[in-house]
């Protein structure tokens, strides 16, 4: 069940952010999106009853369990330091603009 939840949630959306909301990390990767006015789903998982299953789906699909986990068009693409060196170098921006 987690996996389909997180397989349907990468594909219906352009931007998924799997979080917590006390992560720094996390709020890293989400402060480039946030600056270029891009709308991101954050999926914030403390609050939820299958966080743990979720991140082992995370696990499978990028090879880490750990949060921040960002999904651009159903592809993973980093972590938080990823993201912030993705939108200081303009790639980041390449990306969401095709």
């Amino acid at each position: 069940m987690a996996e389909k939840f997180v397989k349907d949630t990468i594909s219906k959306e352009r931007v998924v952010i799997f979080s917590k909301t006390y992560c720094p990390y996390c709020e890293m990767a989400k402060q480039p999106f946030k600056k270029m006015n891009v709308k991101f789903l954050a999926i914030e998982l403390e609050d939820r009853d299958d966080c743990s299953e979720i991140q082992d789906v995370l696990n499978d699909l990028t090879g880490a369990r750990t949060v921040p986990r960002v999904f651009i068009d159903g592809k993973f693409v980093g972590g938080g330091t990823d993201i912030k060196k993705l939108y200081e170098s303009g790639e980041l921006a390449n990306m969401l603009s095709k």
